[in-house]
C-alpha cells in the first residue's frame, strides 16, 4: 500500500473545523464559565491567552491539511499540541480537580493527537 496525503487532509480538516466551532465562541463566554465552574476566572490573560492559541492552532492545522506532504515535518508538534490538553486531563481528573465534562473535552484531544500520529504515518515523506 503506499502511502497517501488524503488521510491527513481530512483528519486535520475535521480537528480544524472541530477546534473552531469549539473554541471561537469562548471569547464571548467569560461570564458563562465563572457561573458554571466556579471559582471565577481572576487572571483573565490566561483565560483569553489559551482561547486565542488554540484557536490559532485550528488554522495551522488547516494549513496542513491543504498539503500533508510538504508540512509532513510539522505533523510531530501538532501531536503535542493535542497531548497538551490531553494529557492534563487525565492528570487533573486523577487529582479530582476538573469535571467530568472537561476531561472528555481532553479525551477529543488525545483521540484527535492519535489520528494526527496515522497521518503522519499515512503521508508519504516530501522530496528531500
Amino acid at each position: 500500500m503506499t502511502p497517501s496525503p488524503r488521510f491527513a487532509r481530512r483528519a486535520y480538516t475535521a480537528a480544524a473545523i472541530y477546534g473552531i466551532i469549539a473554541l471561537a465562541p469562548q471569547y464571548f463566554l467569560e461570564q458563562q464559565v465563572n457561573r458554571d465552574f466556579p471559582p471565577a476566572i481572576t487572571h483573565p490573560e490566561y483565560f483569553y491567552g489559551f482561547v486565542g492559541l488554540a484557536l490559532v492552532w485550528q488554522f495551522a492545522f488547516l494549513l496542513i491539511a491543504r498539503d500533508p506532504v510538504r508540512f509532513r515535518p510539522l505533523m510531530p508538534v501538532t501531536w503535542l499540541e493535542k497531548l497538551s490538553f490531553g494529557g492534563a486531563a487525565v492528570v487533573l481528573l486523577a487529582l479530582d480537580r476538573i469535571p467530568m465534562a472537561v476531561f472528555v473535552l481532553g479525551m477529543i484531544d488525545l483521540a484527535l493527537g492519535a489520528l494526527f500520529v496515522v497521518a503522519w504515518l499515512k503521508t508519504p515523506r516530501g522530496a528531500p
